[in-house]
């Protein structure tokens, strides 16, 4: 059974979007607007970052930081695991290589 998609219109620093998503999803991505706008308002608010879109990057950056920095229960560190991943596609990525160079 799929989720109907919802319309929902949200503000962030002022601008108004109008953003789908699946209605079981809904109070999720209202949080994550209101966390977005917060982290936000913090940067434009410290006066170092000027501008919507570095602001916005600024934010996204230090929020995908603290991502990575999180660990799970069970002790698992998300950034290493992701950067052990990269390192196994890249060796993966070389292997291919070398093979169709062989043809």
């Amino acid at each position: 059974m799929s989720d109907a998609i919802k319309q929902l219109d949200i503000s962030i620093m002022g601008r108004e979007f109008r953003v789908a998503c699946p209605e079981s999803e809904e109070a999720t991505l209202l949080q994550a607007v209101q966390l977005l706008d917060n982290r936000m308002h913090e940067i434009r608010g410290n006066g170092k970052v000027i501008g919507l879109e570095k602001i916005a990057i600024m934010a996204a950056l230090n929020m995908t930081h603290e991502f990575l920095q999180t660990k799970v229960p069970g002790g698992i560190d998300i950034g290493a695991f992701q950067r052990r991943i990269d390192g196994m596609n890249s060796t993966i990525d070389a292997v291919l290589q070398e093979q169709t160079e062989l043809f």
